[in-house]
């Protein structure tokens, strides 16, 4: 064992940084104030040649889950299944998450939350602008998906075309809907109709998803061998909608359509290991699907679409 002899100037000098170095700890401890939960406004992976962006452009508490999720079972199942998942069963947080998919030639945004404000300033956190957005695709019409198309000034985006379900546009322009006829009706002669199966834009493919609405669609990305589902709505929890697909749902149109329409989507990215960006997912909103008994699990994503 080699023997260390230190210096008395050594000594002396760290002696005199003790004080120092107490003072500094201490100023420490009080210099930083609570900052409060936060989260990123956005989410940016990639598939294939195309970017994926997903934007948190609300989040909200909502009270009593139970009078939304598991209508047809009772509160004590209800409670039971949250708790064995470890969350609350009085509360539940919700996400409303747009989506960007920039595929080289085009700039398209699925949905676009509760009002212009939210999704314009998710937007620029985004390093995106209103008036760069090429297309607007709308998944289906309930107000936390249509919200930001129109402001006071008109519509949030000026350059886009629009697209949706005509199933879906027919149903709800032959409804009384205030929030309809304020968001969406304007843009009729703006907008394209499509069917199941049609083509948005290169790369990107209509899927009929209905039941939570008449004509509710979601969309497959594919790029570079690589595919995405834009799930919107026909699964809105990653627990009590996925692991239990036959629970109806409080904002469901036609549940049993709905609940057939969850089985046969979430069975298809089970088995093809797809990933998907809900709209109603824990943010940022994208995961993978496993069966799990007679049901569904939600695995978030970690690093697969950054590779």
């Amino acid at each position: 064992m080699s023997r260390t002899t230190l210096s008395r100037r050594a000594v002396l000098g760290s002696a005199a940084a003790l004080p120092l170095a107490g003072l500094a700890t201490t100023s420490a401890r009080a210099a930083a104030p609570m900052m409060g939960a936060a989260t990123t406004r956005f989410n940016r992976v990639t598939l294939g040649d195309f970017e994926v962006t997903t934007l948190l452009a609300a989040t909200t508490p909502r009270p009593d889950p139970h009078s939304i999720f598991g209508l047809n079972v009772d509160k004590a199942t209800f409670d039971e299944v949250s708790a064995a998942a470890n969350i609350p069963t009085d509360q539940a947080q919700f996400f409303f998450t747009p989506t960007v998919i920039n595929t080289g030639s085009d700039l398209v945004l699925f949905d676009t939350g509760l009002n212009p404000e939210g999704i314009t300033s998710a937007l620029n956190a985004a390093g995106y602008t209103p008036d760069q957005v090429d297309v607007v695709v709308i998944t289906h019409m309930h107000g936390d998906h249509i919200g930001g198309l129109m402001g006071e000034g008109g519509a949030t985006f000026p350059n886009a075309r629009y697209v949706t379900a005509s199933a879906e546009f027919d149903a709800w322009a032959a409804m009384d809907n205030g929030t309809f006829d304020a968001k969406m009706r304007p843009l009729a002669e703006q907008t394209e109709m499509i069917g199941d199966g049609a083509s948005v834009a290169s790369g990107i493919t209509a899927m009929a998803a209905h039941g939570h609405t008449p004509g509710h669609t979601a969309y497959m990305i594919e790029s570079g061998g690589s595919q995405l589902l834009i799930a919107a709505d026909f699964a809105n929890h990653y627990v009590w909608s996925l692991g239990y697909p036959d629970w109806e749902v409080k904002f469901d149109m036609d549940k049993a359509k709905a609940a057939e329409t969850r089985r046969r989507l979430l069975g298809m990215l089970a088995t093809d290991k797809i990933p998907f960006v809900g709209y109603h997912m824990p943010w940022p909103g994208t995961g993978y699907v496993s069966a799990k008994g007679d049901g569904f699990v939600y695995e978030p994503t970690s690093y697969q679409l950054m590779l």
